[in-house]
């Protein structure tokens, strides 16, 4: 057997190397893997974190949807409920309880919508507010339309009533025309009539005896005498007026004794006579007129009842000589 002086391969220096190299090998695979896994967490956890963020936006989106829809269902209602209270005048006076009412629920619903921290729960309870709103809101509609059916009745009625008045205050016009027209003819027709008018001039005596004269410087009065008599007036008083007219035109009258006529206008008068009047009789009326010195002439003589002349005479009276 021979000897060498080498070393065998068990023994020598140089088998080490080999499993240097494998631990290293083991590290570097360790360290990827936990790189991988680190990445993989990393990227897991992104994908949680883009999950949770989308469903927060789609949260918000809902949330704010359902605020808007509340929003828009509440401006609905108010749209309806002014349409109402704006074009109806008795409901813009007084409120009633039910308006009041309204008017409370609309603030609490404003309160909600305008909190930018409101819960769910609170925009459904502003929803359920809203529902009911809208209910009031229909009963008030409904109110509305009753009551302007009614105000639509009360105005025809109304309108009949106006013209009902219309034709009545006609009516009262006619008749009250026609009621003027009947008195003043009435008054005219009641107007008596004078007839068998007589002036006889008379010579006082000193004895008293009276003697019928037509010389003008022995007349001391002339009598004045007619009948009067009317088939429509009423019994009663009445007044005739007497003018008698000197033969110089002046009338024979005291200062003031003024006769407003129909016809001839204001006349100075010379007596009122009252005149106790039966219906249907004729009644004779005698009048004396007195006068300082008569002279000489025509004496003219009217009679005037209710503003119209009724008779006239005229005595002639003469210097010397007798006359009729």
């Amino acid at each position: 057997m021979t000897n060498t002086n080498y070393p065998s391969a068990t023994n020598t220096p140089q088998s080490q190397p080999p499993k240097s190299r494998g631990n290293k090998n083991l590290v570097i695979g360790l360290l990827a893997a936990g790189l991988l896994g680190t990445w993989g967490y990393l990227l897991w956890d992104k994908n949680k974190s883009g999950e949770k963020l989308e469903i927060s936006q789609t949260q918000a989106t809902s949330y704010m949807s359902q605020r808007d829809s509340i929003r828009m269902m509440y401006d609905e209602a108010e749209i309806r409920l002014d349409s109402i209270t704006g074009s109806n005048n008795s409901l813009q006076g007084d409120k009633s309880a039910l308006q009041k009412e309204i008017d409370a629920k609309k603030a609490e619903i404003k309160k909600i919508l305008n909190d930018k921290n409101a819960t769910q729960a609170q925009l459904a309870k502003a929803r359920t507010m809203i529902a009911e709103l809208n209910t009031q809101i229909s009963g008030l509609e409904a109110e509305v339309t009753r009551l302007t059916g009614e105000n639509q009745e009360l105005n025809v009625a109304n309108t009949t009533l106006t013209q009902e008045k219309t034709d009545l205050e006609t009516n009262i016009q006619t008749i009250s025309t026609e009621k003027a027209d009947l008195e003043k003819t009435v008054d005219v027709a009641s107007t008596f009539s004078a007839s068998n008018i007589q002036v006889v001039p008379v010579d006082e005596k000193k004895s008293g005896k009276e003697k019928s004269t037509t010389t003008a410087k022995r007349v001391d009065k002339l009598v004045v005498s007619f009948d009067v008599e009317n088939r429509i007036a009423k019994s009663g008083a009445a007044d005739m007026y007497l003018i008698v007219t000197a033969p110089d035109g002046k009338v024979i009258s005291e200062n003031g004794n003024v006769l407003n006529t129909r016809a001839d206008g204001d006349k100075s008068f010379t007596a009122k006579i009252p005149v106790n009047y039966e219906q249907g009789t004729r009644k004779p009326v005698q009048f004396p007129i007195h006068q300082e010195g008569f002279q000489t002439g025509n004496y003219k003589i009217e009679i005037y009842h209710n503003g119209f002349k009724i008779g006239e005479g005229v005595r002639s009276l003469k210097k010397g000589g007798l006359f009729g």
